[in-house]
């Protein structure tokens, strides 16, 4: 028994005469008829009856026409979401992203998306206390966006593009773009910053920035969560260093004032993860970072 044989089947069972169904499919008439023959025969039972002017369903025939057609629906169904998986424009992929791209490149990425992958599934993770080279190599996530390059010869990374670092304070501070000359301005002010002991890549680019200065910031809150270091920014409660992704979030009580240092993104994904999907997302993210890329030239 065929997928196909079945098809013959439900196409007779609607239209009741051998002549038609065969216009329908698109075969001869004694070629339907030996279809439906040997369908009858493997299965041991009688789907039809036939005279010389008439052809009726059995009621085995009427069982099987309702369950078959459920079954073949579902088939199809599932066909068409198994080819959408291969052209890599359905299933899920999972993504972890640092927050200071939470208010543009990422929204404006899963935008593109939705409009180009509708049937897509994405799920987000902002992790914190794991390193993204572990949570690729065991799976845990499919594409990694990172401020540095993932190093393990079984990870590939892609430089999207680079961006300054900004000053962020109150909106009442005494402290603007027309006056700062150098974050020596600011050495003696409370910081609300990622802390500066961990070994990720922001915290280590902050270590470098206060060195550039020679003086060691009075850190009075750490945090290593952007969106709540520019929420105590904006209740007056100290100054900090974001990125300059950050301004998107348009928060109208903090002010930024942009540095010489620059800090980049990248997108990083197992080598051997030939899944179109995975292929599709960083193609669209590239192309998107080249973008970004020439706004901060």
């Amino acid at each position: 028994m065929t997928i196909q044989q079945i098809r013959y089947f439900l196409a007779l069972a609607d239209e009741l005469h051998f002549w038609k169904t065969a216009e329908k499919v698109y075969i001869s008439q004694s070629s339907l008829s030996r279809q439906i023959q040997s369908l009858e025969e493997e299965l041991g039972i009688t789907l039809f009856e036939r005279d010389k002017r008439n052809v009726k369903l059995t009621d085995t025939g009427i069982f099987l026409k309702k369950k078959w057609e459920d079954l073949l629906d579902e088939f199809d169904r599932t066909l068409q979401h198994a080819r959408k998986i291969e052209e890599g424009s359905s299933g899920l992929i999972s993504i972890a992203y640092p927050g200071s791209i939470s208010y543009n490149y990422l929204p404006e990425l899963l935008r593109i998306f939705s409009e180009e992958k509708p049937d897509l599934k994405v799920e987000l993770m902002e992790p914190t206390d794991i390193t993204l080279e572990n949570l690729l190599t065991s799976y845990q996530i499919d594409v990694a966006f990172s401020r540095n390059e993932v190093l393990n010869t079984s990870i590939l990374s892609e430089r999207l593009y680079a961006e300054p670092v900004c000053l962020v304070v109150p909106k009442n501070h005494w402290l603007t773009a027309e006056n700062f000359v150098d974050l020596r301005d600011v050495k003696d002010e409370k910081f609300i910053l990622s802390g500066l002991h961990h070994t990720t890549y922001f915290s280590s680019l902050l270590r470098t920035i206060f060195n550039t200065y020679s003086f060691e910031p009075q850190t009075h809150i750490e945090s290593d969560f952007g969106s709540m270091i520019l929420n105590l920014v904006s209740r007056d409660l100290g100054i900090s260093i974001l990125p300059y992704s950050f301004q998107f979030s348009l928060n109208s009580s903090v002010r930024f004032i942009t540095l010489p240092e620059k800090t980049e993104l990248f997108i990083n994904w197992r080598k051997n993860d030939d899944r179109k999907i995975v292929k599709n997302v960083i193609e669209y993210a590239t192309n998107l970072g080249k973008r970004y890329n020439q706004r901060f030239i």
